[in-house]
């Protein structure tokens, strides 16, 4: 695959410059990899998330009021540095602390830790939450990997305007609590990310091959089957999201289906349809639909969904609200 990239190393900071031009409420912190809301509201507690580039629009184009404060990137799958993420929290506390978002990977959990601790330390009061939704598992051992991935954007969403509304650091982290654990994600590929620095797949699937269970950093899934319709995918999805939800007839659900980055409109909204129909049968009743690229794997051919079982109906009051970020 040919890549439409000057350089890797450029890649975000031309992002940085593109989106500043378009939209007047973004603005860059010093030279630092990092975009922030110039129109945010100092009497409400900022927001702040971010992680390695490749999975844009995430998370530049989830800045903007009701949504993320501020959001930092790091270069392609890599988190950013801790001293960027400290030094952005130091910016953002005006007085009301910082709440973060954080995606499960071990290498993001580092870096975010030692700058909330460093920050801690300064007198700065930061509270975050982990966003843990992937219900894939592992190949050897079987274990659910709780990945941040796809549902990591409604809690940029809910929260991001709840800060808005007045919520403090408290508030948002029983918030926050409250609906990572009510989320859950699974994904499918027929067509592996590729590296633009290496023009090479990440991961083997043969020709007219799926595999089931694949991440957001190009990870292979837990099971490679043959394909046979758009129909047996969404079987296969729904099928492991029924059982980690149990629901019941009539329960309420937010839906998201994610385009992970090299899939056409007409196979992602025929996708939608096959789920829809799917979750029709099982009598659900869906509150908020959104499809489209949310977080991606540059160009990833897969699609992955998302449910949310809706605990408090406040939860799309917030979703619904409006907001100027870019990519909502």
């Amino acid at each position: 695959m040919t890549h439409i990239l000057n350089s890797l190393e450029s890649s975000v900071q031309q992002n940085i410059q593109a989106l500043t031009r378009i939209y007047p409420h973004l603005s860059q912190l010093d030279n630092r990899p990092v975009l922030y809301n110039n129109q945010h509201d100092i009497a409400t507690v900022p927001i702040l998330s971010g992680g390695g580039s490749g999975h844009e629009p995430a998370h530049f184009g989830y800045v903007g009021d009701g949504m993320l404060s501020a959001a930092i990137a790091g270069p392609l799958f890599i988190p950013p540095k801790s001293d960027d993420i400290l030094e952005t929290i130091r910016f953002l506390n005006k007085g009301k602390g910082v709440f973060v978002i954080i995606k499960n990977f071990d290498a993001d959990l580092a870096e975010f830790s030692s700058a909330i601790h460093q920050a801690r330390a300064e007198g700065i009061a930061v509270k975050y939450i982990i966003s843990h939704d992937d219900i894939s598992v592992e190949t050897s051992n079987f274990q659910v990997r709780h990945r941040g991935v796809a549902g990591t954007i409604l809690l940029h969403k809910i929260l991001g305007q709840a800060a808005k509304e007045g919520a403090d650091l408290d508030e948002l982290e029983e918030l926050g609590l409250s609906l990572s654990t009510s989320i859950a994600t699974l994904g499918v590929a027929s067509r592996p990310a590729s590296l633009p620095d290496k023009e090479q797949l990440m991961f083997e699937l043969p020709e007219k091959y799926i595999s089931y269970g694949i991440g957001i950093h190009g990870e292979p899934g837990y099971r490679t089957v043959l394909f046979e319709s758009s129909e047996n995918l969404a079987v296969e999805l729904v099928n492991k999201l029924k059982m980690r939800f149990k629901w019941q007839e009539t329960d309420d659900f937010i839906l998201l289906i994610n385009n992970l980055g090299g899939i056409s409109k007409l196979e992602e909204w025929a996708f939608t349809d096959d789920v829809l129909q799917l979750l029709d049968l099982e009598r659900l009743h869906l509150s908020f639909i959104k499809t489209g690229h949310l977080i991606t794997t540059l160009d990833m051919a897969g699609l992955s969904i998302t449910l949310c079982a809706v605990k408090d109906p406040t939860w799309i009051r917030l979703l619904i609200a409006p907001t100027n970020a870019a990519a909502w």
